[in-house]
């Protein structure tokens, strides 16, 4: 049996938030060849320049954990650089990886590849049923076009690239801009500025009453990894040629007040909490239906309180870089 843990492994995006988390989670299993290039070295929306470090280095495995990510303000503006740059990552990695002969590729993609009144809990089956949801939409279509890269690759020369759609993550190397962060750094970081400040109140946009499911990104690690070691005959019982992407979330949610409620006693913010109802709550719910990565061997094992300390802890290890 050859030595698989000292095959050469291509993590694509590992400063981002999942990208550095493979890379954890990778370490802590034994693997000891470990690809990663940094942009300087390799720009992954430039065809020559992937296909050339394919050419480099004999992978056997990729994890395309490279994206262009935010929040909804950031999707509304910049729409043509978030599926510009999706589209082009996703389609320059995965032809390269086929074209250098590697016949192991994970895909992450996102849970905003459903339609926007999709039925829940969100099942694979629902992509491509309906309209998805506008705010997120050039970023959506460019996940969906990863998905069906990764299944027209498989169909057309017998590869083995698989898709994994996370819910909400967090956790260490998340994004805390004040404007273009998603909802828990965002309110992380609200909740520890009105504290070092010694503001009395924190208002939160929205009834509170909107229910969301997170994903602690170790977790996600760890079932990234997992999809991708699975043997072909159990991978391939749980999807079919036009169904080969996996949810992967924790199968619980909370409603928003209760997330600001266990953001709160995490940051140690002693004033008030309250909510502003004239701003929109955006989808009533986000739930992933997660029973086929259960069926596959896996589920998440990090709480929710236990993950919000922990990204606050790092966010309080690394907040310099998030002044100004």
């Amino acid at each position: 049996m050859s030595d698989y843990l000292g095959l050469p492994v291509f993590v694509a995006g590992h400063r981002g938030m999942v990208g550095s988390a493979i890379v954890r989670r990778l370490k802590a299993l034994g693997y000891r060849n470990i690809l990663t290039a940094d942009r300087g070295e390799l720009d992954l929306t430039d065809q020559s320049q992937v296909q050339a470090y394919f050419n480099r280095h004999a992978i056997s495995q990729v994890y395309l954990a490279g994206a262009k990510v935010g929040g909804i303000q950031a999707n509304n503006r910049y729409p043509a650089e978030f599926i510009y740059q999706n589209l082009m990552i996703e389609a320059n990695v995965i032809n390269a990886a086929h074209h250098a002969d590697v016949n192991k590729l994970l895909f992450l993609g996102s849970s905003c590849i459903y339609p926007k009144l999709a039925d829940q809990p969100l099942r694979e089956e629902a992509l491509l049923t309906g309209t998805l949801e506008p705010t997120n939409e050039p970023y959506a279509i460019a996940k969906i076009a990863g998905i069906k890269l990764c299944e027209s690759y498989n169909r057309q020369y017998g590869r083995d690239y698989r898709s994994v759609m996370p819910t909400n993550l967090y956790g260490p190397n998340d994004n805390f801009h004040p404007e273009n962060s998603h909802v828990i750094p965002a309110l992380l970081r609200r909740f520890h500025e009105a504290k070092e400040q010694g503001e009395s109140e924190v208002v939160v946009w929205g009834s509170g009453t909107p229910m969301r499911e997170f994903l602690h990104v170790d977790d996600m690690a760890a079932a990234s990894v997992h999809v991708m070691e699975l043997d072909g005959a159990t991978y391939e019982a749980n999807t079919s040629p036009m169904l080969s992407h996996i949810n992967v979330g924790s199968g619980q949610d909370c409603t928003i007040r209760e997330l600001a409620e266990t953001v709160k006693l995490v940051t140690d913010f002693e004033g008030e909490l309250s909510f502003d109802a004239s701003k929109p709550d955006g989808a009533p719910r986000k739930l992933m239906d997660v029973s086929r990565l259960n069926t596959l061997g896996w589920q998440a094992s990090i709480t929710l309180k236990d993950g919000l300390y922990d990204a606050y802890r790092w966010f309080l290890d690394h907040q310099d870089r998030f002044r100004g």
